[in-house]
């Protein structure tokens, strides 16, 4: 397969490693670049009014010549949502199975990505060739079908990404994985593995969706009351079990949740999600049907299916609200960060008079560690990188690998941006590359930094004061104000004595510096801050922010 022997192997994390999710990975082999996965990642509490964040993907666009395609392991949004950033600076082929790429391309619309993209569609069986490489893909059990895992074969052995994965031995044909095909991969030679650590801290199997799909059924038909099952909508694999339980009970279903229309609509087209006729009514019928006729799928990204559910607890749902003798079934897995908002909202389900159900529904779609064993087994490569995961999860996957026979020399834990070179028989970090977050916010891409969140932490913890005066520059006098407007620092009426203190303190600056020889508005506005900001830290121990603006006549 490899036409000439390979001098140089880099590996890159653009992100995904250190955090969950905004997954992205370069593999260079000589001069050519091959990207794996292009995904976002949900901002986190300290990011004040961040949409998505995306990879910082600056190397990209300086070597855009030698990019060679992206190569997609699977549709969920942590691994395609930053495409579209991605396609409006580099023209690259996109690599990616059926449904991956339907994902992808409505994923792309929904961000308003005008330009045109080259998709080009693969399946298990493809090989691509390259002046370099040769490209194979096997097939990997997850939460959505279609998943792949991508293999690069080089003169030296093959590079392998597993993409999110585990091992369950009841899945349906869609979600099959090809075990068989990675002990191939192995048995060839695998020169370095980079595999999934979400669920790397967790011990033993994650459990089959067989015992789940089975829980659902026998909860469906002991529910006296609606159910109400909460879901994330790229969770093919848990929507489909909830259906199944659904038509067996002779329930009908009532989907609530924008994000369904997308995915889902996909899905059915595509015949990865299969409704018998008549099992889905819109929510104008649900009046016609007894509450022991229905299920109402909630679903939706990231913490959507929850907020909904806690819109429905407090009645201030558009469509459905929770009623007394509901069941809601959480059937998402949990989210890591949203462990509190979920406990928040089962105490608000049980408020209104619904009984919650978690039980085995709302496992991992990722391997736990004796799958981790065995996918490190099954390719047994000389080297191992493990990505997917916050520092501590990459860290219980390195000592995974540890007991698996690889010793300290033949894995590294990266560093995003870290170029690792795997050379003579060695691997180590020869240096770094830009790396980091670009942050969305509304239209705008990148123009949000740390100074302007630094500045919204400042607004949000202890407000703004804006201080107004107007100036007469000739005949050095104030001609109007000082006046202070406060918001989000105190409740005026009530520190009248406060802002009189302010004014006059400003009314002071003021004078001093127009009495001066030479002055300028800077001097003026930065004298403004710092009294003001000492004075009223001593009175109120808030520094809120201080915003002089002074008009000239």
């Amino acid at each position: 397969m490899i036409k000439r022997k390979n001098e140089s192997i880099k590996l890159m994390a653009l992100g995904g490693v250190g955090e969950l999710g905004k997954n992205m990975h370069l593999v260079e082999v000589d001069e050519d670049i091959f990207v794996i996965d292009a995904g976002l990642m949900f901002p986190e509490n300290e990011m004040l009014g961040i949409d998505i964040v995306i990879p910082d993907f600056t190397y990209l666009k300086q070597n855009k010549h030698r990019v060679k395609g992206i190569f997609l392991t699977h549709g969920h949004e942590d691994h395609i949502g930053a495409l579209s950033y991605i396609l409006r600076e580099l023209k690259v082929p996109v690599y990616g199975t059926k449904l991956t790429n339907a994902l992808a391309k409505a994923k792309m619309k929904e961000q308003d990505f005008k330009g045109g993209a080259e998709f080009i569609e693969i399946t298990s069986q493809t090989i691509l060739s390259f002046d370099t490489v040769d490209i194979s893909f096997f097939k990997t059990t997850h939460s959505i079908p279609d998943s792949v895992g991508v293999c690069i074969h080089t003169s030296e052995g093959a590079i392998v990404h597993t993409g999110d994965f585990k091992f369950d031995q009841a899945v349906g044909d869609l979600y099959k994985p090809e075990i068989g095909k990675m002990a191939s991969i192995g048995e060839k030679g695998v020169l370095c593995l980079l595999s999934d650590s979400t669920e790397a801290e967790k011990p033993g199997y994650t459990v089959s969706e067989a015992i789940i799909a089975r829980e659902l059924k026998d909860q469906f038909y002991n529910a006296e009351g609606r159910i109400i099952a909460a879901c994330f909508a790229s969770d093919l694999n848990r929507i489909q079990h909830v259906l199944d339980a659904a038509y067996e009970s002779r329930r009908k279903v009532v989907v609530v949740g924008k994000s369904l229309q997308r995915i889902n609509d996909i899905a059915i087209d595509l015949e990865y999600l299969h409704v018998p006729e008549e099992l889905i009514i819109p929510v104008s019928e649900m009046k016609e049907c007894q509450d022991n006729e229905l299920v109402i799928l909630t679903t939706g990204m990231q913490g959507e299916p929850i907020e909904a559910l806690q819109k429905m607890a407090k009645q201030v749902h558009k469509q459905v609200n929770i009623q007394h003798g509901d069941t809601v079934f959480l059937a998402a897995s949990p989210l890591k960060g949203y462990e509190v908002f979920i406990y928040k909202t089962v105490d608000m389900l049980y408020r209104a008079g619904a009984t919650v159900i978690k039980g085995s529904m709302n496992t991992s779609s990722h391997g736990s560690q004796e799958e981790l064993k065995f996918m490190m087994n099954l390719m047994n490569p000389r080297f191992f990188i493990p990505v997917h995961g916050e520092y501590r999860m990459l860290k219980a996957h390195m000592k995974i690998a540890k007991e698996c026979g690889l010793t300290d020399d033949r894995i590294i834990i990266p560093e995003k941006g870290e170029v690792i070179e795997i050379k003579d028989d060695t691997m180590k970090p020869i240096g770094k590359i830009p790396s980091g977050n670009v942050l969305i916010d509304g239209s705008g891409v990148g123009d949000v930094g740390n100074i302007v969140l630094r500045d919204r932490r400042l607004l949000s913890q202890d407000g703004i004061l804006i201080v107004v005066v107007t100036l007469n520059k000739f005949e050095k006098k104030i001609t109007a104000g000082p006046e202070i407007i406060s918001r989000g620092f105190v409740y005026v009426r009530e520190s009248e004595k406060l802002m009189e203190e302010s004014t006059k303190l400003v009314k002071e600056i003021v004078e001093k510096n127009l009495a001066a020889p030479s002055f300028d508005w800077s001097t003026i506005k930065q004298d403004m801050r710092d009294v003001l900001n000492q004075s009223l830290y001593e009175k109120t121990k808030r520094r809120p922010m201080i915003l002089p603006i002074i008009m000239e006549v």
